[in-house]
């Protein structure tokens, strides 16, 4: 069945694009994570949905992800395929005032670039570590923008394998949520709009928003980012560092001294490590302060 499997697999997607038992510790952020089974990279939209077809015609498992800066696979890895949408899907063009962005372009290489030339509205997205198509269905944002900002349709592919182009309004953008997350939509490609403005006021901009992640933010160790969502009326990290947690750790995971909104890999941490932290400090803000953090990383496999 696997010889199979991975024929239909190398049909509908490329024999290039098509691995097995790979390590998903090389595919994310965090730096942990066993084997997939299948680890797929389509080229076009027509391999993601073969794939799909593939694995729903057969049962299997599959999970979407970008280049890995937002989520945590554990230990024993991930029974099914993960399909993969990065550096295969990373074109972009320019027209009519506006830049029109495939869903594996990272955003903040495309918030360098029109940053760059002069158009404003995107430096809020400088270092920002996810792909385009993660920060359409997060609604990333950060210094006090929001992909939601800037953002003016995106094409996107529904469970019944339609291709759909949604308005900013379909695509109801909220803190960290929008109709892609729920209704399991897989974003292909997404159109911003580009308004000129000062360049050197853009490139300080760019500047402070950089700087001011690289002082604040663990960028040295291998993380998820923010590991818990804001909870209202609250900061996640102060919350945190308020429960005596700065620097605790499990294992070879520990929240961050520098930022305590994030759970860093400090060396040779496992999945497990990383996830008995997660619940740990959860459960500690929760007994101190009787607030429940949500996670943003999201969890697979476990």
């Amino acid at each position: 069945m696997e010889n199979i499997l991975y024929s239909k697999f190398c049909e509908v997607a490329g024999k290039d694009c098509v691995k097995q038992s790979e390590p998903m510790c090389q595919h994310t952020t965090f730096r942990v994570g066993g084997n997939a089974d299948y680890f797929i990279t389509p080229n076009n939209a027509e391999g993601i949905k073969g794939t799909i077809e593939v694995c729903k015609k057969h049962n299997i498992p599959y999970y979407i992800c970008g280049n890995g800066s937002n989520l945590l696979v554990s230990d024993e890895g991930f029974r099914g395929v993960i399909i993969q949408i990065f550096h295969n899907l990373n074109q972009y063009e320019i027209q009519n005032g506006k830049i029109i962005v495939q869903a594996g372009m990272m955003l903040t290489k495309v918030a360098k670039m029109i940053s760059e030339a002069g158009y404003t509205g995107m430096e809020f997205a400088i270092g920002i570590p996810g792909t385009i198509g993660g920060a359409v269905a997060m609604n990333a944002g950060a210094y006090g923008g929001e992909i939601k900002d800037v953002i003016t349709k995106a094409t996107v592919l529904n469970k019944e394998g339609q291709i759909l182009t949604l308005s900013k309004e379909e695509l109801k953008l909220g803190y960290r949520t929008s109709i892609i997350t729920q209704k399991d939509y897989i974003v292909l490609e997404a159109e911003f709009e580009l308004q000129q403005g000062n360049l050197e006021e853009i490139k300080a901009l760019c500047e402070k928003n950089s700087k001011a992640r690289i002082e604040k933010q663990p960028l040295e160790f291998p993380s998820a980012g923010s590991t818990f969502k804001r909870p209202e009326g609250y900061f996640a990290g102060k919350l945190i560092m308020d429960a005596g947690l700065r620097g605790y750790a499990i294992g070879g995971a520990q929240v961050s001294e520098k930022h305590c909104g994030f759970i860093i890999n400090k060396g040779n941490a496992t999945a497990k490590d990383v996830l008995d932290l997660i619940r740990y400090v959860q459960n500690k803000v929760m007994e101190e302060h009787h607030v429940m953090l949500e996670t943003e990383v999201k969890m697979l496999g476990f």
